[in-house]
Protein backbone atom coordinates (compact mmCIF):
# COMPACT_ATOMS: atom_id res chain seq x y z
CA UNK A 1 0.00 0.00 0.00
CA UNK A 2 1.36 3.24 -1.01
CA UNK A 3 0.61 6.18 1.82
CA UNK A 4 -1.62 8.66 0.79
CA UNK A 5 -0.31 11.48 2.61
CA UNK A 6 -2.12 14.23 1.38
CA UNK A 7 -5.11 12.20 3.91
CA UNK A 8 -2.38 10.85 6.40
CA UNK A 9 -1.82 14.17 7.54
CA UNK A 10 -5.18 15.31 8.28
CA UNK A 11 -5.61 11.83 10.27
CA UNK A 12 -2.77 12.74 12.41
CA UNK A 13 -3.61 16.21 12.68
CA UNK A 14 -6.62 15.18 14.48
CA UNK A 15 -5.34 12.18 16.14
CA UNK A 16 -6.19 12.13 19.63
CA UNK A 17 -8.17 15.49 19.53
CA UNK A 18 -11.84 15.26 21.10
CA UNK A 19 -13.36 14.77 17.56
CA UNK A 20 -15.00 12.16 15.41
CA UNK A 21 -12.86 11.66 12.38
CA UNK A 22 -15.77 11.19 9.45
CA UNK A 23 -13.89 9.93 6.49
CA UNK A 24 -16.49 9.97 2.96
CA UNK A 25 -15.90 9.46 -0.73
CA UNK A 26 -17.10 7.53 -3.40
CA UNK A 27 -16.83 3.67 -3.36
CA UNK A 28 -13.06 1.93 -4.04
CA UNK A 29 -11.79 5.73 -3.86
CA UNK A 30 -9.08 4.32 -0.81
CA UNK A 31 -11.28 5.19 2.47
CA UNK A 32 -10.50 1.32 3.94
CA UNK A 33 -6.81 1.36 2.32
CA UNK A 34 -6.37 4.86 4.48
CA UNK A 35 -8.06 3.31 7.91
CA UNK A 36 -5.43 0.28 7.45
CA UNK A 37 -2.64 2.52 6.56
CA UNK A 38 -4.02 4.89 9.91
CA UNK A 39 -3.72 1.90 11.89
CA UNK A 40 -0.55 0.41 11.08
CA UNK A 41 1.00 4.08 12.18
CA UNK A 42 -0.73 3.94 14.93
CA UNK A 43 0.80 0.37 15.81
CA UNK A 44 4.46 2.18 14.66
CA UNK A 45 3.54 4.34 17.94
CA UNK A 46 3.37 1.68 20.10
CA UNK A 47 -0.33 1.23 20.61
CA UNK A 48 -1.12 -2.00 21.73
CA UNK A 49 -2.98 -4.43 18.99
CA UNK A 50 -5.67 -5.06 21.59
CA UNK A 51 -6.40 -1.35 21.66
CA UNK A 52 -6.84 -0.90 17.91
CA UNK A 53 -10.33 -1.81 17.19
CA UNK A 54 -11.15 -2.17 13.37
CA UNK A 55 -14.08 -3.25 11.43
CA UNK A 56 -15.95 -3.17 8.28
CA UNK A 57 -19.70 -3.13 8.77
CA UNK A 58 -19.56 -5.04 4.54
CA UNK A 59 -17.64 -7.87 5.99
CA UNK A 60 -20.28 -10.68 6.60
CA UNK A 61 -19.21 -11.72 10.00
CA UNK A 62 -20.63 -8.79 11.15
CA UNK A 63 -23.97 -8.84 9.25
CA UNK A 64 -25.67 -9.90 12.57
CA UNK A 65 -25.10 -6.17 13.99
CA UNK A 66 -27.48 -3.95 12.30
CA UNK A 67 -28.74 -1.28 14.86
CA UNK A 68 -27.16 1.16 17.69
CA UNK A 69 -27.85 -1.29 20.58
CA UNK A 70 -25.72 -3.98 19.01
CA UNK A 71 -23.24 -1.72 17.95
CA UNK A 72 -22.77 -0.45 21.61
CA UNK A 73 -22.52 -3.83 23.03
CA UNK A 74 -20.29 -5.26 20.79
CA UNK A 75 -17.84 -2.55 20.48
CA UNK A 76 -18.35 -2.62 24.93
CA UNK A 77 -17.03 -5.60 24.99
CA UNK A 78 -14.28 -5.61 22.88
CA UNK A 79 -12.62 -2.08 24.44
CA UNK A 80 -9.92 -3.27 27.09
CA UNK A 81 -10.96 -1.67 30.59
CA UNK A 82 -9.27 1.29 31.68
CA UNK A 83 -6.94 1.52 28.52
CA UNK A 84 -7.37 4.35 25.35
CA UNK A 85 -9.11 2.24 22.48
CA UNK A 86 -9.14 3.26 18.59
CA UNK A 87 -12.31 2.82 16.96
CA UNK A 88 -11.62 2.51 13.23
CA UNK A 89 -15.35 1.65 12.47
CA UNK A 90 -15.27 1.17 7.98
CA UNK A 91 -18.58 1.73 5.72
CA UNK A 92 -20.55 2.35 9.63
CA UNK A 93 -23.79 3.57 7.90
CA UNK A 94 -24.81 -0.02 7.15
CA UNK A 95 -25.48 0.11 10.90
CA UNK A 96 -29.39 1.90 12.07
CA UNK A 97 -28.61 4.25 14.29
CA UNK A 98 -25.23 3.76 14.11
CA UNK A 99 -24.53 7.82 15.01
CA UNK A 100 -26.34 7.15 18.34
CA UNK A 101 -24.12 4.34 19.86
CA UNK A 102 -20.87 6.31 18.40
CA UNK A 103 -22.08 9.58 20.35
CA UNK A 104 -22.43 7.46 23.78
CA UNK A 105 -18.91 6.00 23.24
CA UNK A 106 -17.53 9.12 22.39
CA UNK A 107 -19.15 10.98 25.27
CA UNK A 108 -17.61 8.18 27.78
CA UNK A 109 -14.18 9.47 26.32
CA UNK A 110 -12.44 6.32 26.51
CA UNK A 111 -11.97 6.13 22.55
CA UNK A 112 -10.40 8.35 19.77
CA UNK A 113 -13.09 7.54 16.73
CA UNK A 114 -12.26 7.14 12.82
CA UNK A 115 -15.43 6.06 10.89
CA UNK A 116 -15.83 5.74 7.27
CA UNK A 117 -19.16 6.06 4.86
CA UNK A 118 -19.63 5.87 1.21
CA UNK A 119 -22.80 7.91 1.41
CA UNK A 120 -22.90 11.73 1.99
CA UNK A 121 -25.98 11.35 4.33
CA UNK A 122 -23.82 9.36 6.67
CA UNK A 123 -23.33 12.96 7.71
CA UNK A 124 -27.10 14.19 7.77
CA UNK A 125 -28.96 16.94 8.96
CA UNK A 126 -30.29 15.06 11.87
CA UNK A 127 -26.92 13.58 12.28
CA UNK A 128 -25.00 16.62 12.22
CA UNK A 129 -27.45 17.79 15.30
CA UNK A 130 -26.62 14.88 17.46
CA UNK A 131 -22.82 15.36 16.75
CA UNK A 132 -22.85 19.02 16.27
CA UNK A 133 -19.32 20.82 17.08
CA UNK A 134 -18.09 16.66 17.91
CA UNK A 135 -17.06 15.64 13.85
CA UNK A 136 -14.96 16.51 11.24
CA UNK A 137 -15.20 15.29 8.20
CA UNK A 138 -12.76 14.01 5.94
CA UNK A 139 -13.68 13.60 1.86
CA UNK A 140 -11.47 11.32 -0.10
CA UNK A 141 -11.77 11.77 -3.90
CA UNK A 142 -9.61 9.24 -6.46
CA UNK A 143 -6.21 10.01 -7.06
CA UNK A 144 -4.42 13.20 -8.02
CA UNK A 145 -2.14 12.98 -10.90
CA UNK A 146 0.45 13.51 -8.71
CA UNK A 147 -0.69 10.44 -6.31
CA UNK A 148 -1.18 8.31 -10.00
CA UNK A 149 2.39 9.18 -10.37
CA UNK A 150 3.80 8.02 -7.60
CA UNK A 151 1.73 4.72 -7.52
CA UNK A 152 2.54 4.08 -11.15
CA UNK A 153 5.17 0.31 -11.30
CA UNK A 154 7.32 2.27 -13.59
CA UNK A 155 7.46 5.92 -10.77
CA UNK A 156 9.82 7.08 -14.21
CA UNK A 157 7.42 7.63 -15.95
CA UNK A 158 7.26 10.37 -18.42
CA UNK A 159 4.88 12.98 -17.13
CA UNK A 160 3.48 14.08 -20.75
CA UNK A 161 2.52 10.51 -21.58
CA UNK A 162 1.13 9.31 -18.08
CA UNK A 163 -1.22 12.37 -18.08
CA UNK A 164 -2.41 11.21 -20.75
CA UNK A 165 -3.05 7.81 -19.57
CA UNK A 166 -4.54 9.40 -16.26
CA UNK A 167 -7.09 11.16 -18.41
CA UNK A 168 -7.75 8.00 -20.40
CA UNK A 169 -8.02 5.05 -17.41
CA UNK A 170 -8.76 7.75 -14.27
CA UNK A 171 -7.86 7.91 -11.31
CA UNK A 172 -9.56 5.28 -8.87
CA UNK A 173 -6.44 3.27 -6.61
CA UNK A 174 -6.81 -0.20 -8.18
CA UNK A 175 -5.98 1.32 -11.60
CA UNK A 176 -2.37 2.19 -11.60
CA UNK A 177 -1.27 -1.63 -10.69
CA UNK A 178 -3.25 -3.21 -13.31
CA UNK A 179 -1.97 -3.89 -16.82
CA UNK A 180 -3.04 -0.86 -18.92
CA UNK A 181 -4.99 -2.47 -21.38
CA UNK A 182 -8.48 -1.38 -22.05
CA UNK A 183 -10.31 -4.74 -22.00
CA UNK A 184 -9.40 -5.26 -18.32
CA UNK A 185 -9.83 -1.75 -17.44
CA UNK A 186 -13.21 -1.25 -18.88
CA UNK A 187 -13.84 -4.43 -16.96
CA UNK A 188 -12.90 -3.08 -13.83
CA UNK A 189 -13.82 0.07 -14.06
CA UNK A 190 -17.43 -0.70 -15.25
CA UNK A 191 -17.80 -3.09 -12.12
CA UNK A 192 -16.78 -0.33 -9.55
CA UNK A 193 -19.76 1.90 -11.41
CA UNK A 194 -22.19 -0.50 -11.47
CA UNK A 195 -21.51 -0.78 -7.44
CA UNK A 196 -22.07 2.18 -6.84
CA UNK A 197 -25.23 2.54 -8.75
CA UNK A 198 -26.75 -0.21 -7.58
CA UNK A 199 -25.31 -0.23 -4.11
CA UNK A 200 -25.03 3.45 -3.11
CA UNK A 201 -28.05 4.66 -5.08
CA UNK A 202 -30.24 2.84 -6.76
CA UNK A 203 -30.94 0.27 -3.10
CA UNK A 204 -30.04 3.34 -0.76
CA UNK A 205 -32.83 4.85 -1.99
CA UNK A 206 -35.46 2.83 -3.45
CA UNK A 207 -35.14 4.53 -7.00
CA UNK A 208 -38.19 2.97 -9.09
CA UNK A 209 -36.35 4.01 -12.45
CA UNK A 210 -32.95 3.13 -13.01
CA UNK A 211 -33.35 3.16 -16.08
CA UNK A 212 -33.95 7.13 -15.99
CA UNK A 213 -31.26 7.27 -13.41
CA UNK A 214 -28.92 5.77 -16.37
CA UNK A 215 -29.68 8.11 -18.34
CA UNK A 216 -29.11 11.37 -16.20
CA UNK A 217 -25.91 9.44 -15.67
CA UNK A 218 -24.86 9.57 -19.14
CA UNK A 219 -26.41 12.59 -19.77
CA UNK A 220 -24.66 14.36 -16.87
CA UNK A 221 -21.00 12.55 -17.76
CA UNK A 222 -21.75 13.76 -22.02
CA UNK A 223 -21.96 17.42 -20.36
CA UNK A 224 -19.63 17.97 -17.90
CA UNK A 225 -18.69 21.76 -17.46
CA UNK A 226 -21.24 22.92 -19.31
CA UNK A 227 -24.14 25.06 -17.75
CA UNK A 228 -27.30 22.58 -16.80
CA UNK A 229 -30.77 23.22 -15.13
CA UNK A 230 -33.20 20.42 -13.85
CA UNK A 231 -35.66 22.20 -16.20
CA UNK A 232 -32.92 21.24 -19.15
CA UNK A 233 -32.25 17.84 -18.06
CA UNK A 234 -35.79 16.99 -17.65
CA UNK A 235 -36.67 18.44 -21.11
CA UNK A 236 -33.63 16.60 -22.84
CA UNK A 237 -34.47 13.32 -21.36
CA UNK A 238 -38.29 14.04 -22.21
CA UNK A 239 -37.21 14.50 -25.88
CA UNK A 240 -35.47 11.27 -25.82
CA UNK A 241 -38.76 9.33 -24.45
CA UNK A 242 -38.36 9.19 -20.75
CA UNK A 243 -40.80 11.06 -19.59
CA UNK A 244 -39.87 12.80 -16.15
CA UNK A 245 -40.24 16.38 -14.29
CA UNK A 246 -37.90 18.13 -12.56
CA UNK A 247 -38.54 17.44 -9.23
CA UNK A 248 -37.61 13.76 -9.84
CA UNK A 249 -34.15 15.35 -11.60
CA UNK A 250 -33.79 17.18 -8.35
CA UNK A 251 -33.73 13.96 -6.20
CA UNK A 252 -31.85 11.95 -9.18
CA UNK A 253 -29.25 14.69 -8.60
CA UNK A 254 -28.81 14.92 -5.51
CA UNK A 255 -28.74 10.68 -4.56
CA UNK A 256 -25.76 11.40 -7.11
CA UNK A 257 -24.01 13.74 -5.40
CA UNK A 258 -24.78 11.80 -1.97
CA UNK A 259 -22.78 9.02 -3.29
CA UNK A 260 -19.78 11.47 -4.03
CA UNK A 261 -20.32 10.40 -7.99
CA UNK A 262 -20.58 14.26 -9.52
CA UNK A 263 -19.93 17.89 -8.13
CA UNK A 264 -21.88 20.74 -8.22
CA UNK A 265 -19.99 23.76 -8.86
CA UNK A 266 -22.42 26.67 -8.29
CA UNK A 267 -22.34 30.02 -10.37
CA UNK A 268 -20.58 32.39 -8.43
CA UNK A 269 -21.31 36.40 -9.79
CA UNK A 270 -17.90 37.59 -9.03
CA UNK A 271 -19.00 41.10 -9.37
CA UNK A 272 -22.15 40.80 -6.82
CA UNK A 273 -20.04 38.34 -4.54
CA UNK A 274 -22.61 35.70 -4.49
CA UNK A 275 -23.70 32.41 -5.90
CA UNK A 276 -26.72 32.40 -8.09
CA UNK A 277 -28.96 28.89 -8.40
CA UNK A 278 -28.99 28.74 -11.69
CA UNK A 279 -27.06 26.87 -14.72
CA UNK A 280 -24.75 25.20 -12.09
CA UNK A 281 -21.84 22.95 -14.10
CA UNK A 282 -21.82 19.23 -13.08
CA UNK A 283 -18.31 17.59 -12.59
CA UNK A 284 -17.73 13.68 -12.36
CA UNK A 285 -15.72 11.97 -9.69
CA UNK A 286 -13.15 10.01 -12.03
CA UNK A 287 -12.44 10.46 -15.52
CA UNK A 288 -12.00 6.79 -15.97
CA UNK A 289 -15.51 6.02 -14.96
CA UNK A 290 -16.91 8.36 -17.50
CA UNK A 291 -14.77 6.53 -20.27
CA UNK A 292 -15.56 3.24 -19.23
CA UNK A 293 -19.54 4.72 -19.34
CA UNK A 294 -19.17 6.64 -22.62
CA UNK A 295 -16.64 4.97 -24.71
CA UNK A 296 -13.25 5.42 -24.66
CA UNK A 297 -13.76 8.35 -27.14
CA UNK A 298 -11.63 11.50 -28.35
CA UNK A 299 -13.28 14.62 -27.93
CA UNK A 300 -14.14 17.24 -25.49
CA UNK A 301 -10.84 17.44 -24.08
CA UNK A 302 -11.55 20.99 -23.11
CA UNK A 303 -13.75 19.79 -20.39
CA UNK A 304 -11.83 16.95 -19.52
CA UNK A 305 -8.95 18.77 -18.58
CA UNK A 306 -11.61 21.18 -16.47
CA UNK A 307 -13.06 18.59 -14.27
CA UNK A 308 -9.19 17.07 -13.68
CA UNK A 309 -8.79 20.75 -12.58
CA UNK A 310 -11.87 21.18 -10.50
CA UNK A 311 -11.25 18.09 -8.31
CA UNK A 312 -7.48 19.34 -7.89
CA UNK A 313 -8.51 22.46 -6.44
CA UNK A 314 -11.04 20.34 -4.18
CA UNK A 315 -8.11 18.50 -3.46
CA UNK A 316 -6.26 21.50 -2.16
CA UNK A 317 -9.00 22.37 -0.06
CA UNK A 318 -10.96 24.84 -1.95
CA UNK A 319 -14.66 25.52 -2.18
CA UNK A 320 -15.12 26.08 -5.94
CA UNK A 321 -17.70 27.87 -8.34
CA UNK A 322 -18.33 28.87 -11.95
CA UNK A 323 -17.14 32.37 -12.00
CA UNK A 324 -19.42 34.93 -14.11
CA UNK A 325 -18.89 38.21 -14.65
CA UNK A 326 -21.86 40.10 -16.83
CA UNK A 327 -21.57 37.74 -20.10
CA UNK A 328 -18.48 36.70 -19.39
CA UNK A 329 -17.14 33.52 -17.77
CA UNK A 330 -14.11 32.56 -15.43
CA UNK A 331 -13.81 28.61 -15.33
CA UNK A 332 -13.27 28.56 -11.77
CA UNK A 333 -13.47 30.66 -8.63
CA UNK A 334 -11.48 29.45 -6.18
CA UNK A 335 -11.64 30.29 -2.25
CA UNK A 336 -9.89 29.34 1.01
CA UNK A 337 -10.18 31.45 3.99
CA UNK A 338 -9.59 35.27 3.26
CA UNK A 339 -7.66 33.79 -0.08
CA UNK A 340 -9.51 33.43 -3.25
CA UNK A 341 -7.79 32.58 -6.62
CA UNK A 342 -9.55 32.76 -10.35
CA UNK A 343 -8.51 30.11 -12.76
CA UNK A 344 -9.27 29.70 -16.91
CA UNK A 345 -8.90 26.38 -18.38
CA UNK A 346 -8.27 25.90 -22.09
CA UNK A 347 -6.43 22.72 -24.24
CA UNK A 348 -4.20 25.28 -25.74
CA UNK A 349 -3.82 29.10 -26.57
CA UNK A 350 -0.93 28.99 -29.44
CA UNK A 351 -3.46 31.18 -31.57
CA UNK A 352 -3.53 34.84 -30.82
CA UNK A 353 -7.65 34.49 -30.55
CA UNK A 354 -8.20 31.91 -28.50
CA UNK A 355 -5.27 33.59 -26.30
CA UNK A 356 -7.04 36.48 -26.16
CA UNK A 357 -10.61 35.13 -25.63
CA UNK A 358 -9.40 33.00 -22.94
CA UNK A 359 -7.43 35.93 -21.20
CA UNK A 360 -10.14 38.91 -21.60
CA UNK A 361 -12.69 37.63 -18.07
CA UNK A 362 -9.32 37.56 -15.67
CA UNK A 363 -8.85 40.82 -17.45
CA UNK A 364 -11.85 42.43 -16.61
CA UNK A 365 -12.19 41.18 -12.78
CA UNK A 366 -11.30 44.13 -10.82
CA UNK A 367 -9.42 42.45 -7.75
CA UNK A 368 -6.25 41.99 -7.31
CA UNK A 369 -6.53 38.12 -5.91
CA UNK A 370 -4.23 35.65 -8.20
CA UNK A 371 -5.13 34.91 -11.52
CA UNK A 372 -3.91 31.82 -13.94
CA UNK A 373 -4.63 30.45 -17.34
CA UNK A 374 -3.82 26.73 -17.67
CA UNK A 375 -3.30 25.06 -20.36
CA UNK A 376 -1.68 21.95 -22.02
CA UNK A 377 1.02 24.36 -24.25
CA UNK A 378 4.75 24.37 -23.16
CA UNK A 379 5.30 28.43 -23.57
CA UNK A 380 8.47 30.14 -22.30
CA UNK A 381 5.75 33.21 -21.77
CA UNK A 382 5.38 32.54 -17.70
CA UNK A 383 2.75 35.47 -17.06
CA UNK A 384 0.73 38.17 -19.53
CA UNK A 385 0.33 41.15 -17.21
CA UNK A 386 0.22 39.64 -14.01
CA UNK A 387 -2.13 36.82 -15.39
CA UNK A 388 -0.06 33.43 -14.81
CA UNK A 389 0.57 31.01 -17.73
CA UNK A 390 0.79 27.56 -16.25
CA UNK A 391 1.13 24.16 -18.06
CA UNK A 392 -1.55 21.98 -16.65
CA UNK A 393 1.16 19.08 -15.30
CA UNK A 394 2.91 21.34 -13.76
CA UNK A 395 -0.04 22.75 -11.76
CA UNK A 396 -1.07 18.75 -10.66
CA UNK A 397 2.52 17.54 -9.87
CA UNK A 398 3.54 21.01 -7.99
CA UNK A 399 3.63 20.47 -4.33
CA UNK A 400 3.89 23.32 -3.38
CA UNK A 401 0.35 24.72 -4.10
Amino acid sequence: MIKRELYLRKLRAFQNQPLIKVITGLRRSGKSTLLELFEKELLSQKVPSASIIHLNFEWMALDSIRDYRHLYQFLKNRIPKGQKAYLLLDEIQQVDGWEKAVNSLFAEGQCDIYLTGSNARLLSSEISTLLSGRYVEIRVLPLSFREYMEFLPNQTANPDFAFQQYLRFGGMPVIPGLPQDLQTIQTVLSGIYDTVLMKDIIQRNEVRDPALLGELVRFLADNIGNPVSTSKISGYLTSQGRKTSAVTIDNYLRMLEEAFVFYRAKRYDIKGKLYLKTQEKFYIVDMGLRNALLGFRNGDYGHILEDVVYLELLRRGYEVGAGKLGTLEVDFVASKMERKEYYQVSATVLDDKTLQRELAPLQKIPDQYKKVLLTMDRNFIRDYNGIQNVNIVDFLLNRDA
